[in-house]
């Protein structure tokens, strides 16, 4: 926001105010000038300045944050708690200059320059995630490809028919966490089923249910409100969305849709179907602490 124009001014005592018109203030004296001694020119020749060779090394702090471990902020705490080492010596000095070739390792791993990429995606229908070529179907990676020149992958599967939210990077670290079956961060799926949900069996769902012998506990089960009982809000913790259709067939229902309302906290809020958007660094925060 602007500053108002006469806002550095000093305010004035009340009581100046009271014994003067507004307005006005007192006189300063004159200045006197000084006067100018003439400059000294020196017989030695001018020196050009040299210029300035571009370097390859790059701030530790910035370093690590580009390998998508951390913010720059929380780099200097890592830095000065001790938990980095450039080529095997720990390094506390902020402002450390990494070389071309240097090998860091922070809080234990050893990590790259590569920043890492975090996108978003509303996945439309008749788009798939599998990598076989399929002359009827669509890859979500055409949706995705002005995104990054980075390397990403989709995290989790997705059918053809299934919509929604659709997380891509080139996080090994999150894709490996996401993929875990304990993983505890909870996703939303709104499900359209051929015929309305009986209530006994949204209450035995809620209880959790029984799928090839492993037992999957739900999270929360509801009709969605304004809606048909065909349409169904469930909130599970796994990502994989076969488990989701696979609930529903256990009691008899067939699925005619699944969209996924929500990843780990992310929304489809301001995103349209098949568009993408990048994360901001709060969110990929949030997602790490998961």
């Amino acid at each position: 926001m602007n500053k108002k124009e006469g806002s550095n001014r000093k305010p004035t005592s009340n009581k100046s105010a009271k014994s003067k018109p507004s307005g006005f203030s007192k006189p300063k004296p004159a200045m006197a000038k000084r006067s100018q001694k003439p400059k000294k020119v020196s017989d030695a020749p001018a020196v050009a300045p040299k210029p300035k060779v571009k370097s390859d090394n790059i701030r530790l702090n910035k370093y690590i944050a580009n390998s998508g471990a951390c913010s720059r902020r929380d780099a200097d705490i890592y830095i000065q708690s001790g938990n980095v080492k450039v080529n095997g010596i720990v390094i506390n000095e902020m402002g450390y200059q990494v070389k071309p070739g240097d090998v860091v390792n922070f809080d234990g791993a050893t990590i790259t320059p590569e920043k890492k990429e975090y996108i978003l995606l509303n996945k439309p229908k008749n788009f798939t995630t599998s990598g076989e070529d399929d002359n009827d179907l669509r890859n979500v990676f055409e949706l995705v490809k002005g995104a990054t020149r980075a390397k990403i992958q989709p995290i989790g599967r997705m059918d053809k028919n299934t919509t929604g939210l659709l997380l891509f990077t080139n996080d090994t670290d999150m894709i490996r966490k996401f993929g875990l079956p304990n993983q505890k961060s909870p996703k939303i799926y709104q499900v359209s089923l051929d015929k309305n949900l009986k209530f006994e069996d949204l209450e035995k769902i809620s209880g959790g249910v029984t799928l090839d012998e492993h037992r999957l506990y739900v999270d929360e089960i509801s009709y969605i409100d304004d809606q048909p009982k065909t349409e169904i809000g469930i909130k599970l913790r796994t990502a994989n969305v076969k488990v989701v259709r696979s609930i529903f067939e256990k009691f008899n229902y067939n699925v005619l849709k699944v969209d996924r309302v929500s990843f780990a906290g992310l929304t489809k809020k301001n995103l349209p179907r098949g568009n993408w958007r990048a994360l901001t660094e709060q969110e990929i925060i949030n997602l790490k602490n998961f």
